[in-house]
Formats: C-alpha cells, sequence, structure tokens
C-alpha cells in the first residue's frame, strides 16, 4: 500500500475488511466468557455483618472465590472470615466459612433477579443449638436499588427455636462518578419466636475504587442492645468501618 502505484481501489477494500475484522475482534472481547472465576481478598476493621460485629469490634482477614456460567446465569461460590462471636458464646472456633449458590439474570431491560442458597458453616463451634445456619434468599434490582429478602431453614446463628427467621434488606449502591460509589443499606433482621433478638441496622458508605484496590468507609449501626461482648460492649453501636478489598 505504501507504493505510489497501488490500486486505490483495492486498498479501499482492503481498509473495509480489516476495519470489519477490528469491529468484529472488539465485539468478541466485550463478550463475557460461559466460564468466569474470581477471587477476592479483603481486610476490615470490624466484621459487621446485619450491623452486629461478628469479630468482636476487632480487624479482620477475609477472602473468597466465584464461578459462574454466564449463559444460564448459574453462579457458586465460598468465603471464609475471621471471627470471634462463637468463643465469646461459650464454643469454640475462630472461622466463618460461607457457601452458596443460586442463579441471577433479567426479568426486564430494568429488573434484575438473584435467587439462591447459602450455607453458614462455622468449623467446630461446640454450641448449642449448633451455630451453622442455611438460608434461601431473593432478590430484585431496580438499576443501583436492590430489595433483599433471606429466609433461614434451620435455627439462626445458634439461638433457639429460631427457624424460620427473616432478614429485610434494602438499599443502593449508587456511582456518583470518578470511581466513587455511594452505598445505602437499611435491614431489619426478625429472629423467630426471639423477639428480644430482633432488630434494624442501618449503613451509609462510599467506595473507591482505586484500580490496584478497593477502599469502603462507612457508617453503621444496629439498633439494640442484646448482643454484648464478654467485656460488655454493645456489639451494635454505632462505628466508623474501613475496608480495603481486591478482586483479581
Amino acid at each position: 500500500m505504501k507504493r505510489r502505484n497501488s490500486n486505490w481501489s483495492h486498498a479501499a477494500v482492503l481498509a473495509a475488511s480489516l476495519w470489519s475484522l477490528h469491529i468484529g475482534l472488539a465485539g468478541a472481547e466485550e463478550q463475557k466468557p460461559d466460564n468466569e472465576v474470581s477471587f477476592n481478598a479483603a481486610v476490615t476493621s470490624d466484621y459487621r455483618y446485619r450491623g452486629i460485629s461478628q469479630s468482636r469490634l476487632d480487624p479482620a482477614l477475609q477472602g473468597g472465590a466465584d464461578y459462574t456460567h454466564n449463559p444460564t446465569g448459574l453462579y457458586a461460590g465460598t468465603w471464609l472470615s475471621t471471627i470471634k462471636w462463637t468463643k465469646d458464646l461459650g464454643g469454640s472456633g475462630d472461622v466463618e466459612w460461607d457457601l452458596y449458590g443460586g442463579k441471577r439474570g433479567n426479568l426486564t431491560s430494568d429488573i434484575t433477579y438473584d435467587v439462591g442458597g447459602l450455607y453458614y458453616f462455622y468449623p467446630s463451634n461446640g454450641l448449642h443449638p449448633n451455630a451453622n445456619t442455611f438460608e434461601l434468599y431473593g432478590q430484585l434490582g431496580f438499576g443501583p436499588a436492590y430489595v433483599k429478602y433471606s429466609h433461614s431453614l434451620t435455627n439462626l446463628f445458634g439461638t433457639a427455636d429460631s427457624k424460620g427467621s427473616g432478614y429485610l434488606d434494602i438499599g443502593a449502591n449508587v456511582d456518583v462518578g470518578n470511581g466513587f460509589t455511594l452505598n445505602l443499606h437499611a435491614g431489619r433482621q426478625n429472629v423467630r419466636h426471639n423477639g428480644s433478638l430482633s432488630y434494624t441496622d442501618y449503613k451509609l458508605g462510599v467506595t473507591k475504587d482505586l484500580g490496584i484496590c478497593s477502599v469502603a468507609l462507612s457508617w453503621i449501626k444496629a439498633d439494640t442492645s442484646a448482643y454484648v461482648s464478654p467485656s460488655a460492649e454493645n456489639l451494635g453501636k454505632s462505628a466508623a468501618l474501613l475496608t480495603v478489598s481486591k478482586t483479581f
């Protein structure tokens, strides 16, 4: 094509062909693979779950892995965190190990869904009733907003006669630009046959994607004084949390 006597019509055809090939390859690159695997790791100043500290208001290490079959929306994953609450209740063990699976997709162009099951496993926790818990969950998403309900098919985290407890989670993760996401959440934990343990929790936070990692700063509170540490500290008290995480 650099020769002065090049045939410009041939050159135009070649250029158009290369452009078409480029567009085709770009489209192929944008398509997600059929099978996708990711890993995550984090350190947090306090592991709060549904507003209650699981690590006695101390830092925790966390990590997990996820598999997604993109054509069907089926997924499975596992996640672990260091904890202290099982020992605080007179048991043993210092790890929470979650196993989950489900299916997500779109109901319409504007509404997404996510349904599945989650098993919380506490190895050698030694509590009676056992701390191990299984929940079914369903979620609907509306742009950045969502509503999710989780329902226990076992006793809830070692609480006697609590099978059938439920947790309602309403929130939004709003992209506010420049890599910042505003995190809003309100939840209601109903502990069946144990009304004194039921409560409401709140979260207001912001997450910044730094490329090499994400940093999240949040204010969190559970509206209850029923959950306390061995030193009588309220495990649901208002607190600022800092979390640094990486997905790869």
